[in-house]
């Protein structure tokens, strides 16, 4: 699906089933440098049990145009525009890493629309390392490299390619769109503020070898939120969607019939 916003084109995948006002809506915010492609192994899932299943592509990043926004809470009062142009409501919002920081600025001004959220990988805060950072604005490969080390269990394998490697290809990718968004993360300050604030039923999955939210830290997120529960999915890092992608989506789809 393609909307038109402020004269650019932003692509919201919709699993090719549009949008059913009478259905509860799932909206997926992927990660830094990500796009909806993150979310294939769950969107159909969800598709085939009755919800719409919208994952959307920030500006600048897979189908959708840019320049990307440069903070947390531009990205916050973007996501407002573009669920009112497609006048959803009742939404639950699921967000990974990045998009964690998404949901709770998000969350924290614009309440009307919410119904449930759902963080996958995510903190408060997310401080980024330096040298991750300098990587990335200099369009070194090695920034990839160095964020996937850090975010998968071990030395995981994946079959057909690493499918962050394949999203974030080319220099350009890396210093125009992933650094931009690792910057956004590591300013964002009102992670706590906004968490203290929020009383909306949420559910939090951790991976248990996850090295950028460490399960100290999902512990003291989930303490700030008033109205969640937790679930950490084991010998997981922290692209919990790709590896455990199955485990992930049943305690998504059982929290969501509660």
């Amino acid at each position: 699906m393609i909307i038109q916003l402020e004269n650019k084109s932003i692509h919201v995948s919709d699993a090719g089933q549009g949008i059913d006002n009478n259905k509860q809506t799932i909206v997926f915010l992927h990660g830094s440098g990500l796009s909806h492609i993150i979310w294939s192994l769950t969107e159909q899932f969800f598709s085939n049990k009755d919800f719409n299943v919208l994952s959307v592509d920030l500006p600048g990043h897979g189908n959708s145009d840019g320049p990307c926004l440069d903070s947390i809470e531009k990205i916050a009062d973007w996501l407002e525009e573009v669920f009112k142009k497609l006048e959803l409501k009742n939404l639950t919002l699921v967000g990974h890493s990045q998009g964690c920081l998404e949901i709770l600025e998000y969350a924290y001004k614009y309440k009307s629309r919410l119904e449930k959220l759902v963080f996958i990988g995510g903190s408060d805060k997310m401080a980024v390392h330096p040298d991750l950072i300098r990587l990335a604005q200099n369009g070194d490969s090695d920034a990839v490299k160095l964020m996937m080390k850090w975010g998968y269990e071990g030395s995981k394998k994946f079959i057909g390619g690493n499918p962050v490697e394949k999203i974030i290809q080319s220099p350009r990718d890396i210093s125009e769109i992933l650094a931009v968004d690792l910057n956004a993360c590591n300013s964002y300050l009102n992670g706590s503020k906004a968490a203290k604030a929020i009383n909306f039923p949420s559910l939090l999955i951790f991976g248990e070898l996850d090295k950028m939210v460490n399960l100290e830290a999902g512990k003291k997120f989930s303490n700030l939120l008033r109205n969640s529960e937790a679930h950490i999915i084991d010998e997981c890092g922290h692209m919990i969607m790709i590896e455990k992608a199955f485990e992930m989506r049943e305690k998504v789809l059982e929290f969501l019939k509660k």
